[in-house]
């Protein structure tokens, strides 16, 4: 195989290569090298590596004789994964070296290094052998001339199955490329077929072989796609996960008829034109995430980034790191080169902290260094970073009650309490209703494939009687149910269709059953009422007390006091927040 062949093959291989002699003069310099290194092979080619190639080490390994394997470099932005390897003749004599690279952030796996166009024979082996790309070589007459050992690791075809047979004995499902790309004389690209016994899906790279005008055979480069199917469906979950994540409401899309929800919403509005800290509270279910979404949209910073992040759901611990980021090395398990947290990556736009009422007691200095001081410090690491992002927290907690009780820092309240702006619960704005409905069913109607386009009287009339403790949470779920009872032809939603609304305000009746029979849902409610009314009795009010005595967490506790609407009795704390210090009727006796 003469050294225009050997270019061509080389040319074909999305590895990087270049070569040395024993003088340290460049003698290789391929396309893919080209690319990579962003510099042409006529800069190149014949003058000092250490003059043309940043930081480059062959002259190390030609002195040393010694190979470097799986090396991390950054070249100019780029991150590689390079081998360097000496080159030897048949005394065992260095007589070059030669370095094999690829650019990690496109394909996984190792690089090869090998060089001297001057021992072909030596270059050739050492490059087909290392390379992670399959590649068979066939001469003009279509009969397998090499292989490498990528591609017997794809295929399963061995170099007895291959070399001196037909280009066609390795296509499962599909025509050989080679055989076309003869016949053609013109390159081929990204053409997908089955090879082997496995039936490996592939994509297939073919170039003729063309010295002085004579065809003299073709080279193929076979890339397997089951690694890039992955890549492209993680690449979907992410883009998934972004969607959910981006802004999609305006204030445009909110109903309020009421004047509690009007309120609101021209109080949200006026907020979205600064950059003060903004404090949404209201019961699970009322809109909140809807308003955080709004503000962001209507503020300077739209074009940034929607973080959301629930400070419930997750441990201590992983929070911390989600939140604030990780250095390499930070705790076990911590991903090579650490990683960004939560602010950082909402750099430039807005971080939303859902349930941040819950947030664990040591985190919460480190949040309010983030109010105060607009840095944080990264977990494992001792160095303050800056950050740019506004924050939206939102709460169906009682923070006065957790500042009190000493769940949650009282300068965090006030740093996060700056702008509070409260969403009435649903049965506050009953004059919302209506539209809402219309609104939640056209939403409804797009999910599910429906054509319902109205709510009869009675229908509607139930739903205004009810008390909602699920607020519109709880509405689009009772729709949707109602939705997926009505049969196909119908347009109209009908009071039958509607599941069991639990405890309607106005009679007091239960239509999932006959009087004096409790669901099983009530009957569980009315035994943990009792159970935390008990418990808060025996503390005397005393809500950490009260927690451990049920053997459950204090934020767990202030949940169930939410959703309960249950009140407590008085704590036995000052007006300075020592619990159980302090005579309740004489605190000037406070320490």
């Amino acid at each position: 195989m003469g050294q225009r062949e050997l270019a061509v093959i080389l040319d074909s291989t999305h590895d990087g290569m270049i070569a040395i002699d024993v003088t340290g003069m460049v003698t290789l310099f391929n396309a893919a090298a080209e690319r990579l290194l962003g510099v042409g092979r006529t800069a190149v080619l014949g003058r000092s590596a250490r003059d043309v190639i940043p930081n480059t080490r062959l002259g190390e390994v030609l002195r040393s004789g010694a190979p470097e394997l799986n090396r991390q470099q950054d070249l100019g932005g780029v991150t590689i994964i390079t081998n360097r390897v000496p080159v030897r003749d048949d005394t065992g004599q260095v007589v070059g070296a030669v370095a094999v690279f690829r650019d990690i952030t496109e394909v996984r796996g190792l690089a090869a290094q090998i060089t001297n166009l001057t021992q072909v024979q030596t270059l050739l082996e050492a490059i087909i052998n290392s390379t992670q790309d399959a590649i068979s070589v066939v001469d003009a007459q279509g009969n397998g001339l090499l292989i490498n050992p990528a591609y017997t690791r794809l295929t399963g075809l061995t170099e007895a199955d291959v070399i001196g047979k037909p280009a066609t004995v390795d296509i499962a499902e599909g025509e050989s490329m080679h055989l076309q790309v003869l016949r053609t004389r013109r390159p081929v690209r990204g053409v997908p077929m089955k090879v082997g016994p496995r039936r490996r899906e592939v994509v297939v790279n073919v170039a003729p072989i063309i010295v002085g005008g004579e065809l003299k055979g073709s080279v193929g480069v076979i890339h397997d796609v089951s690694e890039l199917t992955r890549l492209s469906e993680e690449l979907d979950r992410v883009k998934r996960l972004v969607r959910r994540l981006e802004a999609k409401y305006t204030f445009d899309e909110i109903v309020a008829v009421s004047p509690a929800m009007r309120t609101a919403v021209e109080q949200a509005r006026r907020a979205a034109e600064t950059p003060v800290t903004v404090l949404l509270r209201g019961e699970s279910g009322t809109g909140k995430e809807l308003f955080a979404h709004a503000l962001h949209n209507a503020s300077r910073r739209s074009r940034g980034p929607l973080v959301r992040v629930n400070c419930a759901a997750l441990s201590e611990s992983l929070l911390e790191s989600q939140l604030f980021g990780y250095v390499e090395g930070a705790f076990t398990g911590a991903r090579r080169g650490g990683r960004l947290g939560l602010f950082e990556e909402a750099a430039g736009g807005t971080i939303f902290l859902d349930e941040v009422g819950l947030m664990p007691l040591s985190l919460q200095g480190k949040l309010l260094r983030v109010l105060q001081e607009r840095e944080l410090v990264r977990v494992g690491d001792t160095r303050p970073v800056r950050v740019d992002v506004r924050v939206i927290a939102a709460t169906n907690t009682r923070l006065e009650q957790a500042v009190a009780a000493g769940h949650f820092r009282e300068d965090l309240y006030y740093r996060l309490n700056v702008l509070p702006i409260f969403i009435p619960p649903l049965r506050q704005r009953r004059e919302d209703l209506p539209r809402l409905v219309s609104h939640l069913l056209r939403k409804l109607d797009e999910e599910y494939g429906r054509s319902v386009e109205d709510i009869s009287p009675p229908a509607l009339q139930e739903l205004l009687s009810y008390h909602w403790p699920g607020n519109v949470r709880e509405l689009e779920n009772v729709l949707g149910r109602a939705m997926i009872n009505m049969p196909y032809p119908l347009t109209c939603m009908e009071a039958v269709h509607l599941p069991p609304l639990e405890g309607p305000v106005s009679t007091g009746q239960n239509r999932g059953g006959p009087a004096g029979v409790s669901t099983l849902r009530q009957a569980v409610e009315k035994a943990e009422r009792q159970a935390v009314s008990h418990a808060l009795a025996a503390a005397g009010g005393n809500k950490a007390l009260a927690a451990r005595l049920l053997g459950i967490a204090p934020r767990t506790l202030y949940y169930k006091l939410e959703r309960l609407q249950l009140s407590s009795p008085p704590e036995s704390v000052c007006r300075h927040g020592f619990a159980d210090v302090c005579n309740p009727m004489q605190t000037t006796r406070c320490p």
